[in-house]
């Protein structure tokens, strides 16, 4: 293998892409969303093309507007990736589970499941949910006040690791004319805390792989701190290599303080690629996304981003001039990051709103093979960043791009695998198995 650092590839799976408009096309894969076979496909080509792992994220509600303008709606993630893992043999499977709504004995047993019928590929996504709509399907009138969410998670992962130590895999003996399992390694782990309240043991057996792999993707600063603290793998936002850079120094300065050590947690933001074999040809994909985009609808919600009326702005002009940050009253994350994206791209109206559409604000590349490899090296190399969360703007078509185009490419240029050398998700990151009896008395 070779000596260079090695760019972290997850794949994060969303209907037919993550551009808004992707369903539009007249050849996606709208009609096949409740289909399992189209997420096992998508599945097996992000594996054939030696991804780290394919992710799925969760929501627990959904409005009337947003399911009026597209796919919205998730399959429970460990169910499909139980599924999935019968249909693969290497790829990591990662999904979302909320704090804010499981119980940690029942996450623990799950994700421990989905541990063993994938033979240690799983991952879990420990996040603290956003909206008052999704908590009111939970028998909450709102969601508990940011800071208590995430004591919350923070005490949900303690527990977890408890669990997942509670019942090692060694006890397992299966004596014939004895015992089946040792009983003297199974610890009732006894936890009291100001959420939860857990006897334990798990009642099941822990993988002979380890625990899931932990992951986290909150950007606040709650969010951070408890990625620092706990964190193995981080799904961050970063719109460009200077955000990235700065979220990766707040994080290593984070887990210093925490853990006592600079040896901080995996960061893979997002990233949104157009793929072309000439800068022409990928702008034009980008282009034809952004072309089946309801503009109307679209500029209405720059308008409420803004806070001003983007009804009459000409699509393929250029950005007016908006106020700076220091005299915009209104939400300043969003705004930013809007700011930003005019900076980088230089966009015209008709552009901003594709960038909007298909990442938010997560970074945008658009390129050759060449072009996009060069800027990954330089993601890595300056330690903005260990890997990326692909997100592919259409889907098949643009994860087809990125795994016959910049994968060989990357794996030409010495940065990426030539081949699985694990089946296991902790192999593929780098990850050593946790020790057991540390997880029970964490």
């Amino acid at each position: 293998m070779s000596h260079k650092k090695q760019v972290h590839l997850n794949l994060f799976l969303y209907g037919a892409g993550h551009h808004q408009a992707a369903w539009r096309a007249e050849d996606s894969a709208a009609e096949q969303l409740s289909e399992t076979q189209y997420y096992i496909k998508l599945t097996q080509l992000a594996e054939r093309g030696l991804l780290d792992a394919v992710f799925f994220a969760d929501g627990q509600a959904v409005s009337t507007s947003a399911a009026q303008a597209g796919p919205t709606w998730f399959f429970e993630p460990v169910t499909l990736l139980s599924a999935i893992s019968q249909c693969t043999t290497s790829i990591g499977l990662v999904c979302t589970i909320s704090a804010s709504f499981y119980s940690p004995f029942h996450a623990a047993r799950m994700m421990g499941s989905l541990q063993h019928l994938s033979k240690g590929r799983a991952g879990i996504n420990v996040v603290t949910s956003m909206w008052d709509t999704e908590a009111q399907n939970h028998s909450l009138t709102k969601l508990p006040a940011h800071a208590q969410r995430y004591g919350r998670a923070a005490e949900f992962i303690e527990v977890l690791r408890k669990l997942w130590g509670s019942y090692p895999h060694q006890a397992v003996q299966i004596e014939r004319s004895g015992d089946f399992t040792d009983t003297q390694l199974l610890q009732e782990i006894n936890h009291e805390g100001e959420y939860f309240n857990v006897r334990g043991p798990l009642n099941m057996p822990n993988s002979a792989h380890g625990a899931p792999v932990l992951f986290q993707a909150g950007s606040s600063p709650a969010g951070r701190e408890l990625a620092a603290a706990h964190a193995e793998a981080i799904y961050s936002v970063a719109a460009d290599h200077q955000m990235a850079t700065e979220f990766a120094h707040d994080i290593t300065e984070r887990t210093s303080v925490s853990r006592g050590t600079g040896a901080r947690a995996l960061i893979m933001p997002g990233l949104v690629t157009y793929v072309g074999r000439t800068l022409e040809e990928a702008k034009a994909k980008q282009h034809a996304l952004n072309e089946l985009l309801p503009t109307e609808d679209a500029l209405r919600q720059l308008g409420v981003f803004l806070q001003q009326d983007t009804s009459s702005w000409p699509l393929d002009g250029p950005i007016p001039q908006l106020p700076p940050l220091e005299e915009f009253t209104g939400p300043a994350g969003r705004y930013t990051t809007i700011l930003r994206l005019i900076e980088l791209h230089q966009p015209t109206v008709r552009e901003l709103l594709g960038l909007l559409a298909a990442g938010g604000g997560h970074c945008t590349m658009v390129g050759t093979p060449e072009m996009i490899a060069d800027e990954i090296e330089r993601w890595l190399d300056s330690g903005a960043a260990d890997g990326f969360n692909l997100m592919p703007p259409s889907l098949p078509g643009s994860l087809e791009d990125f795994i016959e185009l910049v994968v060989p490419e990357l794996q030409r240029r010495g940065r990426f695998r030539t081949r699985y050398e694990s089946a296991t998700l902790r192999g593929h990151l780098g990850l050593g198995i946790p020790d057991v009896a540390s997880l029970a008395s964490c």
